[in-house]
């Protein structure tokens, strides 16, 4: 979209390369039993990636090995082709990727620019961090608009605006986005989607997680389907969505008229099976 800003620092300097790749990750809590079993996904420059699938699949998981928050126990975390898989959480963020967790984050008693500003913490060029606040105001105009009210007094959907603002404040390489819609309505999922779609337009990428399925791979470029801690399928979402087995497997469609209910081939390199 020729009216949104350029992220220049969130375009990989190989278009050839994904900026972010989880290869063969296996991880999980504690002493219990892995969580992602040999999970491989690859985020390329400037695409919405999405990971779907039932309850207990490891979503929200691979987002946290990702981010630091989880060590994984095997396997190999890249960005933009620098190997960072023993990275904490903090040194992610210097890496390139931000995270933005399930439900609603904002500090209800702060305005929405000091909730933005947060974002910059670790920035200490003010120069630098009034170019990125242009940026998310530019890209969010509700962040704009209602820069100096109290983030409480902001609807649900509002809020989570601030929260991708707030996101981009370390100019990001990739974004890692856990269940947004979570507690919106309808209308204000729709418009939630259009701003992940503004920020993989401005030149983010993307990765997503999503119980609301079809919806998200109506959004995304990439499906990832994930069960049993394995990306069992993946591809380009649209196929994803005209594949009536899947339709009948995850996304609640009318069952397949076909006699196998096993899910599809890989689409992909970045499945495993």
């Amino acid at each position: 979209m020729s009216d949104l800003p350029t992220a220049a620092a969130g375009t990989s300097k190989d278009a050839g390369r994904p900026l972010l790749e989880l290869v063969d990750v296996e991880a999980g809590y504690g002493r219990a039993a892995l969580v992602l079993r040999g999970l491989t996904v690859r985020v390329p420059a400037a695409s919405i990636v999405c990971l779907v699938g039932p309850n207990g699949a490891g979503k929200s998981t691979v987002l946290k090995v990702a981010s630091g928050m989880l060590t994984p126990r095997s396997g190999k975390i890249l960005v933009d082709g620098k190997d960072v898989t023993r990275n904490g959480a903090q040194d992610m963020i210097k890496a390139g990727l931000s995270h933005v967790l399930q439900g609603h984050s904002v500090f209800k008693e702060m305005t929405v620019a000091e909730n933005v500003g947060l974002g910059a913490y670790t920035v200490r060029d003010k120069a630098v961090i009034a170019e990125r606040t242009d940026f998310v105001k530019t890209l969010f105009p509700i962040v704009a608009e209602r820069w100096g009210d109290l983030a409480g007094a902001l609807s649900g959907g509002q809020q989570k605006q601030v929260e991708f603002a707030r996101s981009l404040m370390v100019s990001p390489k990739v974004v890692l986005l856990d269940e947004p819609s979570m507690g919106l309505d309808p209308k204000r999922t729709s418009a939630m989607f259009e701003q992940v779609v503004r920020m993989r337009d401005a030149g983010i990428a993307v990765l997503l997680v999503e119980q609301n399925a079809r919806r998200a791979l109506e959004t995304a470029d990439i499906g990832c389907v994930l069960d049993l801690g394995r990306v069992h399928i993946t591809g380009p979402a649209p196929e994803l969505l005209a594949d009536p087995r899947l339709g009948e497997l995850y996304l609640g469609g009318r069952p397949s008229t076909s006699s196998s209910t096993s899910a599809p081939a890989s689409a992909g390199s970045g499945a495993t099976s």
